[in-house]
C-alpha cells in the first residue's frame, strides 16, 4: 500500500477487537518512535486499545451517551484544539450503536469527522465490527475514508484484504495478504484464494438482516419480545432503551412514559416514524397525555376524544440533512460564542434550500399518499420543546398545509414546510431565547410532528367547530371568589391559532372553569366589543390559511351553524334589515349555550385535573372540538406540556396611604395573572 500517507483515515473491518488492537498498538508505537503526537479518543466500553500512562499519548473521553450532537461536537472541538499533524486512534465505531441504536448516525459521525481530519493533515485509525452494520452504512464509510482494510483470522493465521486504497495502485494491492513473520505476503494463487474465501463464507454466511439498519433490527427484536410477554425483565429493559433513543431522556417525562406506555405502544409508534431518532417534546407531550386519559378508568375518555393518526419525523433526519448538505462545519461555528449569531444567520438561509436523502423523500411520499388531500399541519417538536422548564412557545414554526393540488405540488409544499421549520431553529428570536436560558450549547435536535387537521369541509373552506387552549391552573382569576385550581380555557371559533396567538383587537372567550358563564367584562355593551371578530380557516380553493371576519363567513351560507357557540346580535341585525341586506346575519361568539347547557366545561376540567395529577405539575393543552351527529363534543387533544412559570413566588411589599393623585390604576383582584404558589 506504499505506506501510510499524511491525511489517511484508515478503517479496519474486523471480526474480533483483538485484531484491531494489534494494528492500533503497532501504529502508536511507530508514531511515538517517529516523535509524533498521538491522541487516543476513548469512548467505548471495550478494553482500552492504548494502556494508561503511555508517554506521548493524550487521552480524551467524549461520552456518546449524551447523544450524537454532543459527542460529535466534542470530538470536533478536540480535533480543532489539537491542530495539524496529529496521529489519532479511535475506539471501535461499532460500540456507538449501544447508545445511538442506529447505523445512520454512526455513518454521519464518520462522514463529518473523516474529512476534517484529512484537512488537518492527520492520520487516524478507526474500526468496524464485521456484519454489525448495514450495507448502506459501510458504503458511506468506504466512500469517505482513504483506506478500508478487511482483517480476519483463519486456522490461527491473520489475513488482511485491502478493499479501498485512495490514490494508490499496484498489481497485488487488492489481493488478500497472509501474515508471515512480521510481514504480509500477497496470496497470488487463485486456488489458494478460492479455498480461503470458501472457508470464510462457510464460517460466516451472509445474513438477510445485513441490509437493515441496526435500528430496524432492534425493533425486530422488540416485536419478538411481544410474543413473550412473560419475559418481563427483558420487556422492561427494551421499554427503557426505546424510551431513551426514540421518546425522551428528560427524567420526569421518561417516568411518565414508562408508567403509561407498553412495549406494544412503542412498537406501534415506531411504525409511524420517518427516519430514526427522537420524536421530540411536542409529540411526546401529546402522546403521554392521550395515554394517561386512555388508562383512566374513572371516565370514558375514548368516547370523548377524537382518535389521531399522526406521523413523526425523527430528530436524526435533521442531523442527516445538515451532514448530507455539507453544513456541519458551519453548524460547529454556530456553536461557538463568536459564531453563534453570525453562523446562525447563514444557516437560517441555507436550511431553506437543502436536499433530503432519497430514502427520506420516499418516506415523505408514502406519508402524503396516506393523508391524501386532507389538510395537515407540520409542527416543530424539538427535544427541548414543551418540556419541564422550557416551552419555546412561538419560537419555532408550525405550518398548515391545505394539501390541495397534484401529488408533485403537494410534495413540494411539504418539503418546503419541513425546510422552513428546520430554518426556524436559526431565527434570531429562537437563538436569543436559547442564549438567555443558557441553552446555546444544548443538544437541540429538531424532530417534527405531522398531524391531520381536525375539522370538516364547509363548502370551499375547512375548519373545526371550535378550538382553544386550556390551563389546569387559572392565573387570570378576575374575581376574588374564583378558584385558581379550577383551571381556565381560551376558546375561539375556527382554527385554534387565534387562541394560541393573541391578536390585537380580537378576543377569545375566557372561561374560568369554576364559573364558566362569568366574563371578565361586566357591561352588556362590552359583549360585542370583547368578542371574536375574525376567524382563521383553510381555503381549499386558494390552498392557504386565510383570515375572514365572522360577519363575512356567515354571509357565505356554507351550512355553518353557530347556535351552540354564538348569539345573534339583534341590534346589528336590525340595522342590516333596515339597509335592505339579504342573506346576512350578525353573531357574537360567546359559547354561552355550550357552557350553560352541556357537560363540556366539566369534561375539560376533569381532563386538565387528571393530567395535572399525573404530571404532578400544572399543565396547559391545545385542542380542537367538533360536534358529532348527536350534538356531543368530540375533543382532539393536540398538545400537552407543563405550564411555564417565571420562577419562585416572591412577596411584594405594597406601600400604604398612597395619595390619590399618585394612583395611576386601581384593580380589585389579580392583575395580569398572579403567581402560582409552591412551584419553581
Amino acid at each position: 500500500m506504499d505506506r501510510l500517507r499524511i491525511g489517511d483515515n484508515v478503517v479496519w473491518q474486523v471480526s474480533a477487537l483483538e485484531d484491531y488492537r494489534y494494528f492500533a498498538r503497532s501504529f502508536v508505537q511507530a508514531a511515538l518512535a517517529d516523535h509524533r503526537k498521538v491522541v487516543y479518543i476513548r469512548f467505548a466500553d471495550h478494553l482500552p486499545l492504548v494502556e494508561d500512562g503511555v508517554a506521548g499519548v493524550t487521552r480524551y473521553h467524549p461520552d456518546p451517551r449524551n447523544g450524537f450532537e454532543s459527542f460529535s461536537s466534542e470530538v470536533f472541538r478536540i480535533i480543532t484544539d489539537q491542530g495539524e499533524g496529529i496521529f489519532y486512534v479511535f475506539d471501535c465505531l461499532s460500540n456507538l450503536l449501544s447508545e445511538w441504536s442506529t447505523d445512520l448516525m454512526v455513518g454521519n459521525f464518520f462522514v463529518i469527522t473523516c474529512p476534517y481530519l484529512f484537512e488537518l493533515n492527520t492520520i487516524a485509525y478507526f474500526a468496524l465490527i464485521r456484519d454489525s452494520h448495514s450495507y448502506q452504512t459501510v458504503a458511506r464509510i468506504r466512500e469517505t475514508t482513504q483506506l478500508l482494510i478487511d482483517v480476519f483470522n483463519e486456522n490461527n493465521r491473520m489475513y488482511v484484504h485491502p478493499l479501498k486504497a485512495w490514490q494508490r495502485y499496484s498489481p497485488t494491492m487488492f489481493l488478500p495478504h497472509v501474515m508471515e513473520g512480521d510481514r504480509f505476503t500477497a496470496i497470488v494463487s487463485s486456488m489458494d484464494a478460492a479455498r480461503l474465501f470458501t472457508e470464510l463464507t462457510q464460517r460466516r454466511p451472509e445474513r438477510s438482516e445485513r441490509s437493515l439498519d441496526y435500528w430496524d433490527r432492534l425493533f425486530m427484536e422488540a416485536e419478538q419480545l411481544l410474543q413473550r410477554p412473560w419475559d418481563t425483565e427483558k420487556c422492561q429493559a427494551m421499554i427503557n432503551r426505546i424510551c431513551r433513543i426514540m421518546i425522551t431522556r428528560e427524567p420526569r417525562m421518561s417516568a411518565l412514559v414508562r408508567d403509561n406506555f407498553t412495549l406494544e405502544d412503542m412498537v406501534r409508534l415506531r411504525e409511524r416514524l420517518i427516519g430514526t431518532g427522537c420524536i421530540g417534546g411536542k409529540a411526546v407531550g401529546m402522546l403521554v397525555a392521550r395515554r394517561i386519559l386512555e388508562k383512566d378508568e374513572t371516565f370514558d375518555w375514548p368516547s370523548q376524544l377524537e382518535p389521531h393518526d399522526s406521523f413523526y419525523i425523527g430528530s436524526d433526519v435533521f442531523y442527516t440533512y445538515l451532514v448530507q448538505n455539507g453544513w456541519w462545519k458551519l453548524y460547529m461555528k454556530h456553536k461557538t460564542r463568536a459564531g453563534y449569531f453570525k453562523a446562525g444567520q447563514i444557516l437560517h438561509k441555507r436550511l431553506q434550500v437543502g436536499v433530503f436523502p432519497d430514502e427520506v423523500r420516499e418516506q415523505f411520499t408514502r406519508m402524503l399518499e396516506y393523508f391524501g388531500q386532507y389538510p395537515i399541519i407540520v409542527r416543530s417538536s424539538s427535544l427541548l420543546e414543551d418540556n419541564f422548564g422550557n416551552a419555546f412557545a412561538g419560537k419555532y414554526d408550525s405550518i398548515f398545509l391545505v394539501n390541495q393540488g397534484r401529488p408533485r405540488e403537494r410534495y413540494q409544499q411539504f418539503e418546503d414546510a419541513v425546510r422552513s421549520i428546520y430554518s426556524s431553529t436559526m431565527n434570531e428570536d429562537a437563538l436569543a431565547y436559547r442564549l438567555q436560558r443558557g441553552m446555546d450549547e444544548a443538544d437541540e435536535q429538531m424532530a417534527l410532528l405531522v398531524q391531520r387537521v381536525s375539522g370538516s369541509h364547509r363548502g370551499h373552506l375547512f375548519l373545526p367547530d371550535f378550538a382553544g387552549v386550556g390551563f389546569s391552573y387559572n392565573i387570570y382569576t378576575w374575581k376574588r371568589d374564583m378558584d385558581p385550581e379550577a383551571g381556565m380555557l381560551r376558546l375561539v371559533f375556527g382554527l385554534g391559532t387565534r387562541a394560541v396567538n393573541r391578536v390585537e383587537g380580537d378576543y377569545p372567550r375566557i372561561v374560568a372553569l369554576d364559573a364558566p358563564l362569568q366574563r371578565p367584562h361586566g357591561e352588556a355593551e362590552d359583549l360585542r366589543r370583547f368578542s371574536q371578530r375574525e376567524v382563521d380557516v383553510l381555503d381549499l380553493r386558494e390552498n392557504k390559511l386565510v383570515t375572514m371576519s365572522v360577519f363575512d363567513l356567515m354571509g357565505q351560507r356554507l351550512g355553518i351553524s353557530l347556535d351552540r357557540i354564538a348569539v345573534k346580535d339583534h341590534e346589528v341585525n336590525q340595522q342590516i334589515r333596515q339597509l335592505g341586506i339579504k342573506n346576512q346575519e350578525a353573531w357574537n361568539i360567546t359559547f354561552d349555550e355550550l357552557l350553560a347547557e352541556s357537560p363540556y366545561p366539566r369534561i375539560m376540567q376533569s381532563m386538565l385535573k387528571k393530567l395535572e395529577t399525573m404530571y404532578q405539575y400544572p399543565v396547559d393543552i391545545e385542542f380542537t372540538v367538533n360536534f358529532s351527529q348527536d350534538d356531543s363534543c368530540r375533543i382532539n387533544l393536540l398538545q400537552c406540556r407543563p405550564m411555564q412559570t417565571i420562577g419562585r413566588e416572591q412577596r411584594v411589599a405594597y406601600p400604604e396611604n398612597i395619595p390619590e393623585e399618585q394612583v395611576f390604576l386601581r384593580f380589585d383582584g389579580n392583575f395580569f395573572g398572579g403567581s402560582i404558589s409552591n412551584l419553581n
